[in-house]
């Protein structure tokens, strides 16, 4: 089964019109190709699920400055996503905001030089396409990690996986002796394996038990994702 025919297969098991019906990226294929090699699975995949909006993050068009403490680290995308509508705000950028808050955390933003596409199909075909070449996509800036001891680090789940913009942080930056907490939003896949991922890949650092959450939850039931949120920071003390 092509590309195209497992995404439209995926929409009509959904119940979801093409021309934005729903919104919001899915998230998460079962086979995962932790951004390196193509996928070969030909079951219906579910897509990109996640949302995000610089607004009230520290502004990536400038480092942000190692202060000691705690950096919460997010890539999220706002626009079409998937079962929550378009959105100004992304779905893991919601908890992103509410870590920092609680925290007193720093907060940087992963963005790709080029902007995804607004609307859902559009975000979720690039996205599968850059999975399937193992891009690393250009960023518009690259975070100092060198001076916080802590980094809550978030992504969604896009095709089974971290996006790739992701992976392009993760292998530039210096993970030593840094205590990683990890947190994703997803559309009912969990956080597929990319926990682990995180671990494997982020050499001579420490990662901790994460907080995985739907996005509709972050996105829509603000108050139950606050007392996830909650309930996770505590645990990690």
């Amino acid at each position: 089964m092509d590309d195209n025919t497992t995404r439209r297969r995926f929409l009509q098991l959904a119940g979801i019109s093409t021309l934005g019906a729903v919104a919001g990226l899915a998230g998460c294929a079962q086979n995962r190709n932790n951004g390196n090699t193509p996928s070969s699975s030909s079951s219906p995949s579910t897509k990109p699920d996640d949302a995000a909006d610089a607004t009230n993050a520290t502004s990536s068009s400038q480092e942000a400055a190692g202060k000691g403490g705690s950096l919460v680290l997010v890539f999220s995308r706002a626009d079409e996503n998937y079962g929550v509508g378009t959105v100004e705000v992304g779905n893991t950028m919601v908890l992103a905001q509410m870590i920092a808050e609680k925290t007193g955390a720093d907060l940087f933003e992963i963005e790709r030089v080029t902007a995804y596409p607004a609307g859902y199909d559009d975000c979720c075909n690039e996205a599968l396409d850059e999975q399937h070449e193992g891009a690393r996509p250009e960023l518009k800036a690259m975070p100092n990690i060198a001076g916080y001891d802590t980094v809550f680090f978030g992504f969604p789940c896009w095709w089974g996986d971290l996006p790739m913009p992701v992976y392009t942080a993760i292998e530039a930056l210096d993970w030593n002796d840094k205590t990683i907490s990890p947190f994703n939003t997803h559309a009912g896949s969990g956080e597929s394996g990319m926990f682990s991922t995180v671990a494997s890949k982020c050499a001579g650092a420490t990662v901790t038990a994460g907080l995985t959450m739907s996005g509709e939850t972050a996105q829509n039931n603000r108050s139950e994702a606050e007392s996830q949120v909650d309930s996770w920071l505590e645990s990690l003390q």
